[in-house]
Parts: structure tokens; C-alpha cells; sequence
């Protein structure tokens, strides 16, 4: 039985004020329909008048926080993909605002499989993380200290049920 990739075919929309992260995304997710934003009023346009399976949004120099505002009350899995504005307290903002997924730039060769994850945990509207944070965990425990989560925001974890 032939194993369909999940991601072929799907409309991503990718939103980052470096051109270098978005012609590399474009390349990583060649089998999807990719439109590309560099800025909010681009993102914003493009949100308006299409739909998309799911989006890419950079937190710093595109107002990431504002587009994950919209791309969440449209329903649309967001995965956020950030340098600049790696850290923890940023990692549950953007969860708490809608985002199923936090991914530092410097993973970004594995974007594919962390946006199947959350492509997956949508489709069974699950309120949890998904295996992105697993696979993440010793990489933000390393980044962060192994505490992190308890620092950050010890309820929240709970809420997620992931503690």
C-alpha cells in the first residue's frame, strides 16, 4: 500500500521578512502551493481573498503575532518558525494565540516533518501538542535549561496536557 505524503498538493502560505527563508522553504516544500508574503499588508491581502491548509509565520519584522491572530480565527494550522525571537515566554504566546507549533529557524531542514505534525494534530482537532514538542524537547531544554517549562509558565503545561 503506497503511503501518501500529506503535504502534497496542500496550500501553505509563508510569511517572513528574509527572502533567503523564503525561497529555502519554497525549495523544501516543492510538493505544495506555496504564496509567500515578506510583510503584514501582503500576508493580510493574501488571507483575504485565499484559503490555505496551513501557514509559516515569522514572529519579528512581519507583525507574526498579528498575522496568527487572523490565521487562527480562520481556523488555518499555524506553525511559527523564529531566530529572533526564540524564547520560551514566546514559545507560549504563540501557543496560548493559536499556533500549533514553534520551530526554531535552525531546524528549519525538518520543516516538512513538523508541518505534517501539525497538519495532523488539526485534522483530529486535538487540544495538545503534537509530536513537534517531543521532537524539539531536548533542543529547548538545551537552549533554554531543563527547567524551562517550569519557569515559564507551569499551568499552562498542564493545560496542554503534556506535564
Amino acid at each position: 500500500m503506497e503511503v501518501r505524503n500529506r503535504l502534497e498538493g496542500k496550500r501553505i502560505l509563508i510569511v517572513d521578512d528574509e527572502p533567503d527563508i523564503l525561497v529555502t522553504l519554497e525549495g523544501l516544500l516543492d510538493e505544495c502551493e506555496i504564496d509567500t508574503a515578506s510583510d503584514f499588508r501582503t500576508a493580510k491581502a493574501l488571507l483575504d481573498k485565499k484559503t490555505y491548509d496551513a501557514a509559516i509565520l515569522d514572529i519579528m519584522g512581519v507583525k507574526g503575532y498579528d498575522i496568527l491572530e487572523i490565521t487562527a480565527g480562520k481556523n488555518i494550522p499555524t506553525l511559527m518558525l523564529t531566530a529572533h525571537a526564540l524564547s520560551p515566554e514566546n514559545l507560549v504566546k504563540s501557543l496560548k494565540k493559536g499556533a500549533l507549533a514553534y520551530v526554531p529557524k535552525d531546524r528549519i531542514s525538518e520543516i516538512e516533518v513538523f508541518l505534517e505534525d501539525i497538519l495532523e494534530v488539526h485534522e483530529k482537532e486535538e487540544k495538545k501538542p503534537g509530536q513537534w514538542l517531543s521532537r524539539l524537547e531536548h533542543y529547548f531544554e538545551k537552549k533554554f535549561g531543563a527547567d524551562w517549562k517550569d519557569k515559564t509558565d507551569p499551568e499552562f503545561w498542564k493545560t496542554m496536557h503534556y506535564m
